[in-house]
């Protein structure tokens, strides 16, 4: 007894050691985790922000040397006041930039779900017929490059107003990444999949929702992704000429006072915009986006 209980206290003591050197290394270890997060967290922001204050020196250096620019002190001091009531209403076309802002994402949005409807079973059917291929082609190719708004004077002159006008300028420029991106999707579809679906004798409704359009669906928001941008940068510039109220009339209003940092303000409300659609559908990409892994 008296032998068996110094070796029972060893043992004690030796798992009292083991235990508080495996909770060091479990300390370490997360220390170590917390600075690489850290680390890679600041990498992330650290050229982001360098970018944004190199923007800022030059935005600074260009109005110091020209009056008419404002400085970015001199913008951010008018943007506090722009934003501080952006819903404000004082009738149809002096209004708050929020509801400009509004205005410019229904007509976006209307355009774009139109050039959806009409684009995506067009790229669907170019994609699986040769022939539906070989005549759309030459149209696309000769359709696509011509600018959106050389559309708008069309426009005008089948819808009588600005509004559908500017919709259909939308609709225009949006439909062909959606084509094309949809067709190609389509064409890269692996022909085992297809060879599969003759042998088990599928009709062509359960090739299109069990085969083709989990396949083509990152192509197909690719093709949404340059549509909803493209759409974007489009209406700008046709609000400009329509009038009314949108982002691009409240650009081109402010330009008509002099006022450039208002202009300044709609530029980065322009970009900030454009950038959340982005990310929004890149995001929604990589979730539905698989990796072939060639097993």
């Amino acid at each position: 007894m008296n032998k068996s209980l110094p070796a029972a206290m060893n043992a004690k003591a030796d798992q009292q050691t083991a235990t508080k050197k495996t909770s060091a290394a479990r300390t370490v270890l997360q220390q170590q985790w917390q600075a690489f997060s850290v680390r890679r967290l600041l990498l992330q922001l650290i050229p982001p922000a360098a970018g944004l204050a190199l923007l800022v020196l030059i935005w600074q250096i260009i109005s110091f040397k020209n009056n008419s620019i404002p400085s970015p002190e001199q913008t951010w001091n008018e943007a506090r006041i722009v934003f501080s009531d952006p819903f404000y209403q004082h009738g149809p076309n002096d209004q708050g930039i929020g509801w400009n802002i509004l205005a410019s994402l229904k007509r976006v949005a209307l355009g774009f779900g139109l050039a959806a409807l009409v684009g995506i079973p067009l790229g669907f059917l170019t994609g699986r017929s040769a022939f539906a291929h070989r005549m759309l082609q030459p149209l696309i190719s000769l359709l696509k490059p011509v600018s959106p708004l050389a559309w708008l004077p069309i426009g005008l002159l089948i819808f009588k107003s600005a509004n559908p006008a500017a919709i259909w300028s939308i609709f225009i420029c949006s439909i062909w990444p959606l084509i094309i991106n949809t067709a190609t999707g389509v064409q890269r579809v692996p022909q085992d999949y297809l060879n599969v679906a003759r042998v088990l004798n599928l009709s062509e409704w359960k090739i299109l929702t069990k085969i083709l359009i989990p396949a083509v669906l990152p192509h197909l928001l690719t093709g949404v992704r340059l549509a909803i941008g493209t759409a974007w940068l489009v209406i700008v510039a046709a609000e400009m000429l329509t009038g009314g109220v949108g982002i691009g009339f409240w650009v081109w209003d402010e330009w008509n006072n002099l006022n450039v940092s208002h202009i300044l303000i709609a530029i980065f409300v322009i970009g900030g915009v454009g950038l959340l659609l982005e990310q929004m559908l890149v995001t929604l990409a990589k979730i539905v986006t698989y990796e072939d892994t060639g097993a």
